[in-house]
């Protein structure tokens, strides 16, 4: 048919213009005079998407500010600029642009007008999609799959950029599940430019089914090969998909021996079946020094120092140690973790020393503990059996009515509890989808190690609702409970009962400031709940905004709570390691205005 085309391969107009200096500048550097001092400016009169498409790709737009350029360099890009507005415009899908340029030299510089009328553009009229191979009669659901997610359906404009990713996206759809060796056997797209008019011919080779075989783990030097083995979720026999690939990468990388990991099966079509995995590690180091200064407005200025060693007894146990000097804080650490074992679970035994002054209490807590802990890519659990000895003190000296449900002094416990984590996140360091869910309990028994028999529950949970392209809701709450009989409760440890107000809390009020105020000082309680929701806009993919309600309380019964609520404002910065949050809010029982801010420099 006449006035047909067609176009094999992706973006050859494109590279064309991206590599072709040499037409004007490079390859004509002996220039015998400057156009002009201040070069020349260009004026682009199109529709705003082809307008800047031109403006990027444009001999004339791109050499603007050059002032080496001659007369004849000058006049050669104006004859040229038709044939290359014509052909980048064919990307885009307009195939019958006409184009007018003009020079004007009154002014203080030339100015250079392009006025481009692209025509109608060219439509999608037939979409022809084909597999052969194994994958058509054994994985008829995903070829559906590519189908119904193929970029560049009938009826949407042609473009050529649109045209190569639909097609690489439909080759990942093949290749990430099952069919690792996928491949374009042909592709066409035919252009009709006098009817405007695309049809699309795609055919894959989808090639023989994988599944997976054994582990060969390469790249350890200081660990043990093993660690890796221990904590591999996938099953020998399974079919090849690469988010179980990912998975086993993430699990790599959480553990404490190796900073980055590849993983990828052998790709043998002659061979698909039990396709050996291989895993590429590379080590941290077996000793790790780190330090870090900051600022809370919870807790003050910081200063804290980590020393943590990876090969302790030259069997991959790891010892940790940390201290932190806050202004009302102090905290002190160190522990002991045996490798994951053959069900990837750690065993660590563990000790720790903190002290707080806030809201008007001395709370020291020493805690001696062992844990077995398991990390997967969706959930972690923990079993612990911990020892806490706690010294709670009022700072004024003052005395404390009875009634009061944590009384000064020492008190002991030996808790045995669970921790259950549950993530379903679409990023971890900046979601916009998903949520997080914690689980604890624990149990004390009256002449093991404690003064009075209780129970202790704990539910956090947040929720990520994304708007539109960029904003997202989050949504905060927390409900935690001590129960034990009626009046014993001041044999609880301190640290185990709970208190609300501050960053992570009840904005608007000072940390750790709401629950039994009695004398200036705040005690803690047998009841907590709290609840956040926040709107956040994000101006750039940096920067953003926030709006915020939050309220709760810590009560000894829920008949006599005091519900404190708080609003707010404030600026969110998305950093490497995460988001610095900066918030200015108001505390309405309490009518008093609070910053909230946090920002910490390693070293």
């Amino acid at each position: 048919m006449q006035g047909r085309r067609a176009f094999p391969t992706p973006a050859r107009w494109l590279l064309r213009y991206r590599q072709a200096p040499s037409l004007v500048a490079l390859a004509l550097t002996g220039a015998l005079f400057s156009l002009h001092a201040n070069a020349y400016r260009v004026e682009v009169d199109a529709p705003a998407p082809l307008r800047k498409f031109l403006e990027q790709f444009l001999d004339l737009a791109r050499y603007k500010d050059r002032t080496d350029l001659n007369e004849d360099q000058f006049n050669f890009m104006l004859g040229d600029a038709p044939q290359q507005v014509k052909d980048l415009a064919a990307t885009e899908g307009y195939f019958s642009p006409q184009t007018k340029v003009e020079v004007e030299r009154s002014g203080a510089e030339p100015v250079v007008r392009i006025t481009v009328e692209p025509g109608p553009r060219t439509l999608i009229s037939t979409v022809n999609l084909d597999v052969s191979g194994p994958a058509a009669d054994e994985s008829p659901q995903q070829i559906a799959e590519l189908r119904s997610k193929w970029g560049l359906p009938a009826g949407k404009p042609f473009r050529q950029q649109d045209w190569g990713e639909a097609k690489e996206n439909g080759l990942r759809i093949l290749q990430n599940r099952n069919y690792a060796s996928a491949r374009i056997a042909d592709s066409r797209a035919a252009i009709d430019s006098a009817a405007h008019k695309a049809e699309l011919d795609v055919e894959y080779e989808s090639g023989p089914r994988y599944t997976l075989g054994r582990l060969n783990v390469t790249g350890t030097r200081r660990y043990p090969a093993t660690i890796v083995h221990n904590i591999n979720p996938l099953k020998e026999g399974e079919a090849y998909d690469v988010d179980r690939l990912r998975e086993l990468q993430r699990q790599i990388q959480t553990t404490r021996y190796f900073s980055n990991a590849t993983v990828d099966i052998q790709r043998d079509p002659e061979n698909p079946l039990d396709s050996p995995v291989n895993v590429r590690v590379s080590e941290f180091p077996t000793q790790l020094l780190r330090g870090s200064a900051g600022y809370s407005t919870d807790d003050g200025a910081r200063v804290r120092g980590e020393y943590s060693h990876n090969n302790v007894f030259g069997k991959a146990w790891g010892f940790d140690s940390q201290a932190s000097l806050e202004q009302r804080r102090q905290f002190g650490s160190v522990g002991l973790s045996m490798p994951p074992d053959s069900s990837a679970f750690v065993n660590n035994a563990h000790a720790s020393y903190e002290r707080t002054t806030l809201s008007g209490l001395d709370l020291r807590s020493r805690r001696i503990g062992l844990k077995r802990s398991r990390t997967t890519q969706n959930y972690d659990l923990a079993w612990t059996l911990e020892y806490y000895s706690d010294q709670l003190e009022q700072i004024s000296g003052a005395t404390v009515p009875l009634d009061i449900v944590a009384q000064p002094g020492s008190h002991q416990a030996l808790v045995a509890g669970v921790r259950w984590t549950r993530r379903r996140l679409d990023s971890l360091l900046f979601p916009r989808d998903g949520h997080i869910l914690t689980l604890e309990g624990g149990v004390a028994v009256k002449g093991v190690l404690t003064e009075e028999t209780f129970a202790r529950l704990l539910a956090q949970g947040r929720k990520y609702i994304p708007v539109a392209q960029r904003d997202l809701v989050l949504l905060r709450a927390e409900l935690g409970a001590v129960i034990t009989r009626v009046g014993s409760n001041a044999a609880v440890p301190g640290s185990l009962l709970f208190r609300a107000g501050g960053t992570n809390s009840i904005r608007g009020y000072t940390s750790q400031s709401i629950g039994n105020e009695v004398n200036g000082a705040t005690y803690p309680t047998r009841l907590l709940a709290t609840a956040s929701a926040e709107y956040q806009h994000w101006f750039t993919q940096d920067w953003g905004g926030a709006a915020f309600y939050d309220a709760g309380t810590a009560t000894d019964t829920w008949s006599e709570r005091s519900l404190f609520n708080g609003v707010g404002v404030g600026v969110r910065y998305r950093t490497p390691v995460g988001t610095i949050n900066a918030d200015i809010a108001y505390g309405i029982q309490r009518h008093q205005v609070r910053p909230h801010f946090s920002l910490g420099i390693a070293f």
